[in-house]
């Protein structure tokens, strides 16, 4: 037995009991083995040794049927545990299972860890309906997702690597993964529920080869958290963190007008696609929309589809004559300009600078090609530096595009997590090559990625393909910045705006913007879902937002 401050740990064959001080309320029963995949070949616990300590240091051997030594280590601290997870062999590395695994004898199968809680808490936003789970629930986090069924956990990609189980009690006992950026080689963190149980699980998809020795991630278990948000604040003064390069520039904290829901008002009405509609005329009709009644956007951002093709990123000139010279008309009248940018699309480029699958089929831009850095560099001059375009920063999206698969092929040998880190390097480098003070807005607030973003973007405030009422949007967006607070206090946040479900919501957010972050409007003369015009007091509510801001 190890009692510190914070908890108690029993040890017994094959599991660590954790408890409150004293033994009073159990938290979780974790499992001492784990399962280490290869891409061909699973891993399976023949037996476990009785546990070793040094201090307050456990390590627990096991006999495993692909690796020649396996094992977990328990790391005491006062304020929580480090469960490290180790094999050494050689294999292509596929599913990584921690705390639970597969074990053969008289009883076999999977064994995960038990949990007794009544609350799961995720630092990736899902349902917007939902702030927390039911114990017993599975969640993911990480850099792929989208709208269709079980992938809806997209708005943040990537979110902090943090989970947190609220005891019947009300104590909270948060479980994260800490790792340096090059070993999130994984698309996501699967926590995968059960019946008063859960483990963990990693998949490498055979782009992580280990010729000897394999640590995967740590899990930080970190109990007496006040909160998930807590947990997150805990989770990043333990995780690694790189230095920022660039200060921030004041014109960043002006409110920021994004034509989207602009568009998709004027698209519904018009019965087009919103990407036709990223048009310079249409764009100069917001913007005096809104001048008329007297509210002035600091930044704007050109929105989705202001070029010929998403790969390329040059502009077209069907809908924008001269982008050159109405970005400089704006900076005349001191606005700067945002271009949305697309992240991972293919559109218009060559395969060989691509992430492709076995039959040549591209998927996806391949930041570990020589090439293909040398193409973004200068695609991004072209549109940031003073003797190009002269923007002045994007708004990147879609990163839950991250690719994902075994069978996909690339030049170099990074992966998952760590690849999106890559793509955002190379842009983020050359944004700031072209203009030091230029603005990178993302949605990774994943404190690993504070050296490749000034921003985070809160992100979509609704899935609009879920069946059923909309839910409102003031909890989740409080819920999304409180998440960010937490795991990048350094950073920006950029509040959105789209899409709301009614005015009603429209001006509840309004109100609360500012105290969330930089104020953002979406919207120029109405509402795109629910079709409500805007009016005068509305745009005195904007107008007092903004002062306020």
């Amino acid at each position: 037995m190890i009692e510190t401050p914070s908890y108690r740990l029993d040890l017994e064959r094959g599991y660590a009991r954790m408890a409150s001080p004293g033994g009073g309320e159990d938290w979780l029963r974790l499992s001492l083995i784990a399962a280490v995949d290869a891409i061909d070949v699973r891993d399976e616990t023949l037996a476990v040794d009785e546990p070793s300590l040094d201090g307050r240091t456990v390590t627990v051997e096991r006999r495993s049927t692909l690796w020649e030594r396996a094992g977990t280590t328990l790391v005491c601290r006062d304020d929580g545990i480090e469960v490290r997870t180790w094999v050494e062999g050689e294999a292509k590395l596929g599913a990584v299972h921690l705390l639970g695994g597969r074990r053969l004898g008289s009883a076999s199968g999977s064994f995960p860890s038990g949990v007794h809680a009544t609350e799961l808490f995720t630092a990736n936003p899902g349902d917007p309906g939902r702030l927390t789970l039911a114990a017993g629930e599975s969640a993911s986090i990480g850099v792929v997702g989208d709208g269709n069924p079980g992938r809806g956990h997209w708005f943040f990609t990537p979110a902090p690597l943090v989970f947190a189980l609220r005891s019947p009690a009300g104590s909270w006992t948060g479980l994260s993964l800490v790792a340096p950026l090059e070993e999130l080689r994984f698309p996501q963190v699967e926590l995968l529920g059960g019946d008063r149980a859960l483990q963990l699980r990693l998949d490498y998809e055979g782009h992580t080869r280990t010729t000897g020795r394999f640590d995967a991630p740590v899990v930080l278990v970190s109990p007496g958290a006040a909160d998930g948000y807590d947990a997150i604040a805990r989770y990043r003064a333990a995780a690694p963190v790189p230095q920022r390069r660039h200060a921030d520039a004041d014109w960043w904290r002006r409110p920021i007008f994004c034509g989207w829901g602009a568009q998709c008002a004027l698209a519904g009405r018009e019965r087009v696609p919103a990407a036709e509609l990223a048009t310079q005329e249409r764009y100069d009709a917001f913007l005096a929309a809104l001048e008329a009644h007297g509210v002035e956007p600091g930044t704007i951002v050109i929105d989705d589809k202001w070029q010929t093709a998403y790969g390329t990123n040059e502009p077209d000139r069907s809908k924008w004559p001269d982008l050159h010279g109405w970005i400089a008309a704006q900076h005349d009248r001191g606005r700067r300009v945002l271009l949305w940018w697309k992240a991972w699309d293919v559109e218009g480029l060559d395969p060989e600078l691509c992430i492709r699958t076995a039959e040549g089929e591209p998927v996806a831009v391949d930041p570990t090609n020589p090439a293909t850095r040398d193409l973004v560099g200068r695609m991004l001059h072209a549109l940031i530096a003073p003797g190009g375009l002269d923007a002045d920063g994007l708004k990147v999206d879609f990163t839950a595009r991250t690719p994902s698969g075994s069978a996909l092929e690339l030049s170099g040998d990074d992966w998952g997590i760590s690849l999106l880190h890559e793509l955002l390097a190379v842009v983020y480098a050359g944004v700031k090559g072209a203009k030091s003070d230029a603005l990178v807005l993302t949605q990774t607030p994943h404190p690993a990625f504070v050296d490749v973003t000034d921003m985070i973007r809160l992100n979509d405030m609704l899935r609009l393909d879920d069946p059923g009422p909309l839910p409102p949007v003031v909890p989740q967006m409080r819920h999304r910045a409180a998440i960010v607070r937490a795991a990048c206090p350094e950073l920006l946040v950029d509040t959105d705006d789209w899409a709301v479900p009614s005015k009603r919501e429209w001006r509840e957010y309004l109100e609360a913007k500012g105290e969330l972050g930089v104020p953002s409007l979406y919207y120029a003369t109405e509402l795109d879902v629910s079709r409500e015009p805007l009016d005068e007091d509305d745009y005195a509510a904007i107008r007092r937002a903004w002062g306020e801001a």
